[in-house]
């Protein structure tokens, strides 16, 4: 019984002296962005833009081909 001690207090010991296991932190979430009615006038506006920029586009064409035809 004697020689039973000395294995079950290595045995104690050696599961006693791990360390705790690191806290690991949550990577960091932004908040679930929430749809506003803003959103839709926003994407519209943008449109707008997008399309304000196409005529300006073919306008600025436009001018220089009546330009080059003139001369």
């Amino acid at each position: 019984m004697k020689w039973l001690i000395l294995p079950l207090c290595t045995l104690a010991l050696a599961a006693c002296s791990g360390k705790p296991p690191a806290p690991q932190a949550a990577p960091k979430q932004e908040p679930a962005r929430v749809a506003t009615p803003w959103d839709d006038l926003k994407k519209d506006e943008q449109k707008a833009k997008d399309v304000q920029k196409t005529v300006d586009q073919q306008a600025e064409q436009q001018r220089k081909q009546v330009e080059a035809a003139e001369q």
